[in-house]
């Protein structure tokens, strides 16, 4: 709680009590026969209820005034003024009093569900490094980390944030994550790693080579993103904003006929006027405009704390309508590293991948580094020759062929076919079939889990890849999406998007799922664009609209959970608000309802929607 807060909070725990006391005294003793005259016997009751009311509403009076001299006249301030010195003016002073006491509770109320809803998404703001300790010439220089240069080496001790993105260069340690990816457990990260801004360094000291400057990295464009958030407004939102504009007017200018109307014909004015006053009080609409962009603030909140950063209420709300969902392959559905999976013959394994190891000793190729990872080359001086489309070709006393089918068949070499799926390096060793390697992409743990549960609600899953069709309708299989698409090539993608885009129906939604590198048109294509492990990605961060902090699907689901949990509780707070906001309306046009059961509706009203609306940030995994 502020200090804003809590002295608010103390304001109105003395102005109840003055009132309660003020309130039995008056009903007991009545004040005003203590003035005998009758003329001037409610000057005593008027300064004793005066006095508590300005203490309690000089601030609503104050917005009212200040809102008026800027233009903006049909606000919820103007309604509680004029409603409560109406009340005064007909001498209702307990209940103009209570009015605005219940309504600076709501307002307390309201300001403490906001800030607490805050807290989740401010929390990001913590990852704002507040120095960079630089090298410079020996000596280190504790700067602003905006005037750090690129290449320039930065130390960072133990306890302190990593300022800018960049490479080490020198030492080792365990980097706390959270506030970036939400994932707990501490991640180890050595020489030669990269590493990226707004992480906590834990145990060892680090030296780093900046790669991008302040502007560029990945807690500038983080923040950036979470502060622009609120920019982006749904439908609802916007639906509320157009409705409280053109309600406020509506129910004043009703108000004023409810008393002209009926007045001239009854010529009961006082009663009318009571009515009138009773109708104002009703009639604001705090429920509507607080509790609606709390849902979403509240939602997008508890993504965050997940590590899914929503850039905006709209991309929540359609996240909820999304039923179907196009996925890249490599990098989203799969870890993207390929892994030897196979070896025949099972009995010469070791032979086989030394041999495949010394041929593919020099390459970066991720197949290469596939083998290499499980056989450490010790042989040395061969000749390397590339053959395009075939393999290679290593000499020395040996010659040693590793490649594809392609390479067996030019040198008339007969082998043993893999039927297996995936990538097939085939090893002879003078122009002799040694074994075959089958190399695959491995599948993440969570894929097929979270393809059913899309699967089970309503959803069409789509993959993408430029695989060939049989490695594509074998992943397919293995994790259940509804349809495929195989060799493509990147400008592939985009064109079939367009068709999915154009074949959908005017109420589908397409949410595309890609790696947000090398994904980027099609990410800002789709009606929602959601990038898998955002960290360090800065196309990820700046081409999609949902950003998964941790390389895990399961976001998806999640992301998912939040939005169709915050969309039904948006609904019921509209429903129920106006519902409950109509029915006393018409009480007190018709003269059953009083002022205390108009501030139940308002205040009462607004409280609970509150309420419902704070429900948005408690989403179980």
């Amino acid at each position: 709680m502020t200090k804003k807060q809590k002295k608010n909070l103390i304001r109105i725990g003395i102005a109840l009590i003055l009132f309660l006391i003020l309130f039995i005294v008056d009903h007991i003793i009545h004040l005003d026969s203590l003035i005998p005259n009758p003329k001037i016997n409610w000057i005593l009751p008027t300064t004793l209820y005066l006095f508590i009311y300005i203490f309690i509403a000089y601030d609503v009076l104050w917005r009212a005034i200040r809102n008026i001299l800027h233009g903006q006249v049909f606000d919820e301030n103007f309604l509680m003024c004029i409603a409560t010195i109406g009340a005064f003016a007909i001498r209702s002073f307990d209940e103009a009093v209570a009015v605005i006491l219940f309504y600076q509770v709501g307002e307390f109320f309201q300001s403490y569900a906001v800030g607490k809803s805050r807290k989740s998404i401010a929390s990001l703001m913590d990852i704002r490094p507040d120095f960079a300790n630089v090298l410079r010439e020996g000596e280190i220089f504790t700067i602003d980390p905006e005037e750090v240069e690129l290449d320039e080496i930065i130390i960072v001790q133990p306890g302190e944030k990593i300022p800018l993105d960049g490479k080490i260069i020198k030492g080792s340690s365990t980097l706390d994550t959270k506030a970036l990816t939400g994932e707990s457990l501490p991640r180890e990260v050595y020489e030669g790693q990269e590493v990226i801004s707004g992480c906590v360094n834990l145990t060892q000291t680090l030296h780093i080579k900046v790669t991008k400057l302040f502007y560029d990295s990945t807690v500038s464009k983080i923040l950036e993103l979470v502060e622009n958030a609120s920019e982006h407004k749904s439908k609802a939102e916007n639906f509320i904003t157009k409705f409280a504009k053109y309600y406020t007017p509506t129910v004043v200018l009703s108000a004023l006929l409810l008393v002209v109307i009926p007045g001239a014909i009854t010529q009961n004015w006082l009663d009318w006027l009571y009515r009138a006053l009773n109708f104002l009080v009703v009639s604001c609409p705090c429920a509507l405009v607080i509790s609606i962009p709390l849902s979403f603030f509240a939602g997008i909140g508890a993504a965050s704390k997940k590590g899914i950063l929503i850039k905006g209420s709209n991309y929540l709300e359609q996240l909820h309508k999304a039923n179907i969902y196009v996925f890249d392959k490599t990098g989203t559905l799969t870890k993207g590293n390929f892994v030897v999976t196979r070896v025949f013959p099972e009995e010469n394994k070791e032979e086989i991948l030394r041999l495949a190891a010394i041929a593919e000793a020099g390459s970066n190729h991720p197949i290469a580094q596939s083998i290499l990872k499980l056989v450490e080359v010790k042989e040395t001086g061969y000749t390397i020759e590339n053959i395009a489309g075939y393999g290679i070709v290593a000499k020395k006393e040996d010659i040693i062929l590793c490649g594809n089918d392609k390479l067996m068949e030019q040198r008339n070499i007969s082998y043993v076919k893999e039927m297996g799926i995936g990538t097939v390096v085939y090893v002879a060793k003078n122009d002799k079939f040694i074994g075959s390697i089958l190399i695959s992409d491995e599948i993440k743990e969570e894929t097929e889990a979270v393809i059913r549960s899309l699967n089970k609600m309503g959803g069409k899953t789509i993959m993408l890849t430029g695989d060939n069709e049989a490695i594509a309708q074998h992943v397919s299989k293995q994790i259940g999406v509804t349809e495929f698409k195989a060799s493509l090539l990147p400008q592939n993608k985009v064109e079939e998007v367009e068709k999915l885009l154009a074949a959908k129906k005017e109420k589908d939604l397409l949410c595309f799922i890609g790696d947000g590198i090398n994904d980027a048109p099609v990410l800002m294509r789709s009606d929602i664009g959601i990038s898998m492990g955002g960290v360090g990605s800065d196309a990820a961060i700046e081409a999609s609209d949902i950003v998964l902090m941790k390389d895990d699907l399961r976001g998806i689901s999640t992301a998912k959970r939040i939005a169709r949990k915050t969309m039904t509780i948006v609904i019921e707070n509209i429903v129920f608000a106006l519902g409950i906001k109509i029915a006393v309306l018409i009480l007190s046009a018709i003269g059953i309802s009083n002022m205390w059961l108009g501030v139940l509706a308002d205040v009462g009203v607004a409280i609970l929607a509150i309420l419902n609306a704070m429900r948005c940030g408690n989403i179980k995994e």
